[in-house]
């Protein structure tokens, strides 16, 4: 229940309002998100490159219905490529994309807009010698996201895509997917869906998880394992290992400012970490789905909004 009234929250106006008015909120935000200015973004990159982590950058923005908001966030998205070949952070960072921050819900030709958008990026992406992968949203753009994954595929084979273990539909996904070249990240998902298209329980999505885990570490991509759960990095690392992959051919993921000595941990064993860096002014929805994931997230932030009063 608190969940879903978070993630009701992450979309309502009102609420969003309140919030960002709140002059107590920002500090609280900054441990989810680096920054409001490319500039916050390069010194968390660099700062986790020093630790001996890889880099996903997302510049904050979602559910765009302005052309020019969407050209916008595409230059944006070119000047951060710029700035990482230039600081010579590219091989240790690529960016991350939601396709309707570049246009995908636009009422006139959305998808073509959000394909030729997310070209441009990837052409930026190649450009600086790094990567792109395509966020996953809700249910109801999955089948659009990965029709244009496949479109981008065709010039650019090493975008990657993100699956929702927690939607049913994924397991097959996972299969198709699973190919040489390939980069697939695996999250449990964040948004509210219905029963009728996403597991409910908790046990339930981790089971799926693990199945879908299995599927892509016995498959030819190259799996990107997105979780906080110990236990799921357990099983993936011994999926790994019984798949005889080296550690150079899958890699964890994990979220800035959640499990940071977890993340060391993980690091310093030898495993490639990438943590994923979000920027940008366009923070509110990105924090609610942050609040909503983990009831340690909420208490977190209650507890630093009392404690500054």
């Amino acid at each position: 229940m608190l969940r879903s009234t978070l993630l009701a929250a992450a979309r309502s106006q009102g609420v969003r309002r309140l919030v960002e008015a709140n002059p107590l909120t920002k500090p609280v935000v900054a441990r989810f998100v680096a920054g409001t200015t490319p500039e916050d973004a390069v010194r968390a990159t660099r700062t986790l490159r020093d630790r001996n982590m890889y880099v996903t950058l997302d510049h904050l923005g979602e559910d765009t219905l302005d052309a020019q908001q969407a050209a916008d966030t595409v230059r944006a998205y070119q000047e951060m490529l710029q700035v990482l070949s230039t600081e010579g952070l590219a091989d240790r960072a690529e960016v991350s994309v939601k396709l309707s921050a570049v246009g995908q819900f636009l009422a006139t030709d959305g998808e073509k807009i959000a394909l030729d958008n997310a070209r441009l990026i990837c052409e930026a992406a190649a450009a600086a010698g790094t990567t792109v992968t395509l966020d996953m949203e809700d249910h109801t753009t999955t089948d659009s996201t990965l029709g244009i994954l496949r479109d981008l595929r065709v010039d650019f084979p090493w975008v990657g895509a993100v699956l929702q273990a927690y939607l049913h539909r994924t397991e097959q996904d996972c299969r198709d997917l699973a190919t040489e070249g390939s980069r697939v990240r695996l999250c449990k998902g964040a948004y509210s869906e219905p029963a009728s298209v996403a597991y409910q329980d908790k046990a339930e999505v981790d089971r799926s998880y693990v199945r879908c885990l299995k599927i892509l570490m016995e498959g030819a991509g190259y799996p990107m394992v997105a979780s906080h759960d110990p236990r799921m990095v357990a099983i993936a690392a011994d999926l790994a290992t019984r798949a005889g992959r080296s550690a150079d051919s899958y890699e964890f993921q994990m979220l800035y400012g959640i499990r940071a000595e977890e993340q060391k941990r993980i690091a310093a064993a030898g495993n490639k970490l990438r943590v994923y860096v979000a920027y940008g002014d366009e923070w509110y929805g990105y924090f609610m789905r942050r609040l909503a994931e983990r009831p340690a997230n909420l208490v977190f932030f209650l507890r630093s909004l009392i404690s500054q009063n």
